[in-house]
């Protein structure tokens, strides 16, 4: 059997499609992201820009001059294995597979990120 990392080890996740998601980790921790940060952090090659594409990544902050922007939120999030969550939103967008590795390398707590201020983006 492989030893587990409590770091990436979610004991409970916490969903709130028009919010965010929270995790408590194995490891006593807590991450909690908002909607918006969780869609500009998105895995998967498009929103990266892997394979020599620009990234597609949205802002975290969107335009204010937008005449109308649709309130993001998650339409559907389900397990993928015992490693990794897809998320499927409004904007159409499901191809992001967020590993729990992936969750905790861009957690936006103040421990996490190095702020001495704040909360992080959550947004």
């Amino acid at each position: 059997m492989l030893a587990t990392d409590p770091r990436t080890e979610p004991e409970h996740i916490s969903i709130s499609k028009s919010k965010g998601i929270a995790i408590d980790w194995r490891d006593g921790h807590r991450s909690e992201y908002g909607l918006r940060y969780l869609r500009h952090h998105c895995p998967c090659a498009v929103c990266t820009g892997s394979h020599g594409t620009t990234p597609a990544a949205p802002p975290i902050d969107p335009s204010p001059f937008q005449m109308y922007q649709a309130a993001l939120k998650m339409n559907d999030v389900e397990p993928v294995g015992h490693y990794a969550v897809r998320i499927a939103w409004n904007d159409g967008h499901s191809s992001g597979i967020y590993s729990y590795e992936h969750f905790r390398k861009i957690c936006p707590c103040p421990s996490c990120t190095g702020a001495t201020t704040g909360t992080g983006p959550q947004g």
